[in-house]
């Protein structure tokens, strides 16, 4: 019987997510607990990168935690951000996030609808000539580096901030049916928290295929992967998965 399930990621902030819909219409108990966690380099380690962000005209957010560990790092490098510098993000809300650091009226700030970088591109190639930085996790793909290398924009991607695994406490009980990641570094946070894991009966959900991949790499079984063209999101495929091996349990 699948009826406490560990999802490791933060508790949704609406009262009406899936989840919670989920747990009372199947009986079950949802636990929220992030394996992962976000911190950002010192100015030290920075510098190493040989990378000085007063060269660049033009800076490029793909998210949030670019936006929080740029500017951090800026009033670290005592570097004042100039009023002309340009913003150029993948998303209408994360560009509004700026606000949280400038007069968002007074900044020049493009932004994509998709929420991909290929979709920013045509505005940013209107801007050929701006010198653009990309502030980046350490864990990235070269997806923007390739799409603006194929435009000759100029450009370098630094590294920012970097993910790293979210401790348990030593005591903490693993007590669960089920878990459910949402990227290989999750899967490895895990690992190291427990370095003796032993799946047994513990059913594994993954979304997303590097993720699955990484369950099946760490020689787990994987149980449950999505998206699925019949469940596009994790929270359906959630749902029929447990109420179909309930059904076998009864």
């Amino acid at each position: 019987m699948i009826k406490k399930i560990l999802v490791s990621q933060p508790r949704p902030s609406s009262d009406k997510s899936p989840y919670f819909e989920i747990a009372e219409r199947l009986d079950v108990e949802f636990v929220f607990r992030p394996f992962i966690k976000v911190e950002g380099l010192s100015s030290r380690e920075f510098r190493e990168q040989k990378i000085s962000i007063s060269d660049y005209t033009a800076i490029v957010f793909t998210s949030r935690h670019a936006i929080d560990h740029f500017f951090q790092l800026a009033k670290e490098l005592r570097y004042n951000v100039p009023e002309d510098l340009k913003y150029f993000c993948i998303t209408e809300q994360i560009a509004l996030y700026i606000q949280k650091y400038v007069q968002y009226r007074k900044r020049k700030i493009f932004f994509g609808t998709t929420g991909k970088i290929a979709d920013l591109l045509p505005t940013m190639v209107k801007h050929k000539n701006e010198r653009y930085f990309v502030p980046q996790s350490d864990v990235h793909n070269e997806e923007i580096k390739t799409l603006l290398d194929s435009k000759k924009l100029n450009h370098t991607e630094g590294v920012m901030y970097r993910t790293v695994p979210n401790d348990f406490r030593g005591d903490e009980v693993f007590d669960y049916d089920m878990v459910v990641f949402f990227s290989p570094s999750g899967v490895q946070s895990l690992l190291k928290n427990f370095p003796d894991f032993k799946q047994g009966d513990l059913a594994i959900a993954t979304f997303g295929p590097t993720t699955a991949q990484a369950v099946k790499d760490a020689g787990l079984r994987l149980d449950l992967e999505a998206p699925t063209p019949q469940c596009p999101s994790i929270t359906s495929a959630l749902a029929a998965y447990i109420e179909a091996q309930n059904k076998k349990k009864k």
